[in-house]
Parts: C-alpha cells; sequence; structure tokens
C-alpha cells in the first residue's frame, strides 16, 4: 500500500479522480490498494461467484468486488463487501445506487504480500466497530482465515474449521475448501 495524501477531508477525497488500483481514506490519509495478483485474483472471484450464486437467486445478499463503501468517516474498498439483500442501497426506481454510504454486512479482505497485516485489520475492526456483522481476513501464505464478528471477537480459523457466514445464506465452507481453489 502507499500512502498518497496525507491530512484531508473525507469530502475532498471524495472528489479527486479515482485511481487503479483503487485508493482508500481512512483517519484523514489516502492510501493506494496494491495491485491484486494470482492467488488474491482467484480467491477473490471465486468468494464473489460462490456468495452469489446461492445469496442473488434467494435475495438474501449480494457480493461486491471492490466497491466503495463511505461511512463512519472513512472511504474503504475491501476485497469483497456483502450487503444484505434489504440493506443494498437503491435509487427511488428500485435501481441500485453507485455511491454506497453505508457499512456492508460481511466483509472480506485477502492479503495480499505488500499489505501489512495490521492495516488491514485496522480496516476490519472499523468495519465491526460500526455495524459489519462479519469479516474475514484470509492470509494466504499460511492458508489460515481470522475472523472477526461484533463487539471485535475474533478467531483464527484453519484446515477443516467451518467457516462463519452471515446468517439466511445457504453456504456452507471449510477454510480447507477455499484454499483448494488455489490448486487448479
Amino acid at each position: 500500500m502507499t500512502t498518497l495524501v496525507n491530512s484531508i477531508t473525507l469530502e475532498a477525497f471524495l472528489q479527486l479522480p479515482e485511481t487503479k488500483p483503487a485508493s482508500e481514506y481512512i483517519n484523514g490519509k489516502i492510501t493506494q490498494k496494491p495491485m491484486p495478483q494470482g492467488e488474491h485474483s482467484r480467491l477473490q472471484g471465486k468468494l464473489v461467484s460462490t456468495i452469489n450464486g446461492v445469496a442473488e437467486p434467494q435475495k438474501t445478499a449480494l457480493a461486491f468486488p471492490e466497491l466503495r463503501c463511505i461511512f463512519g468517516g472513512v472511504a474503504i474498498v475491501p476485497d469483497i463487501a456483502v450487503f444484505r439483500w434489504e440493506r443494498i442501497p437503491r435509487e427511488e426506481s428500485g435501481r441500485i445506487t453507485n455511491r454506497f454510504e453505508t457499512y456492508p454486512d460481511w466483509v472480506i479482505e485477502i492479503l495480499s504480500p505488500d499489505q501489512t497485516q495490521a492495516k488491514v485489520l485496522r480496516k476490519l475492526l472499523h468495519c465491526s466497530q460500526n455495524g459489519t456483522e462479519l469479516g474475514w481476513l484470509i492470509f494466504p501464505e499460511d492458508a489460515s482465515i481470522l475472523t472477526i464478528f461484533p463487539n471485535q471477537q475474533v478467531e483464527m480459523l484453519t484446515g477443516t474449521d467451518p467457516l462463519p457466514i452471515l446468517s439466511n445464506i445457504d453456504l456452507a465452507l471449510t477454510v480447507e475448501e477455499v484454499f483448494s481453489w488455489l490448486t487448479l
């Protein structure tokens, strides 16, 4: 992650042009996310399609890759932001909005080789403190997933441990299953 600017307001940040990869605004600082690599891209794509494969047809939730979420004084771009169906921001016409000014119900981050665990964990904890029900921090290097629940309850899962999923999403995954997607 590269820090681009210090001491700017959220409103000023939101007026800046988009960057690739995306930039985030946290604690008055703009930080650019690292460019996703192979493992990261595979896990992100597979998780989005797996979650949406069961949640979207039943209209229980929708997973979005790289979606800017503005809430609690920050503008973050989680690797995956999952929103319960009834909380997806919509226009009066029912059409989905472009700007999501609310917290995701479930946030999934995949640690990239050049990211620090502390920065990503702080982002997940901010989400938890502002209404997010579930957070995952995926560690591809050691095939483990840190889960974060309300009240900052944290649990490290590995191997055949079942992963927590948002209620009402009919999906069962283990840590081992998620990492099996990296073997083609």
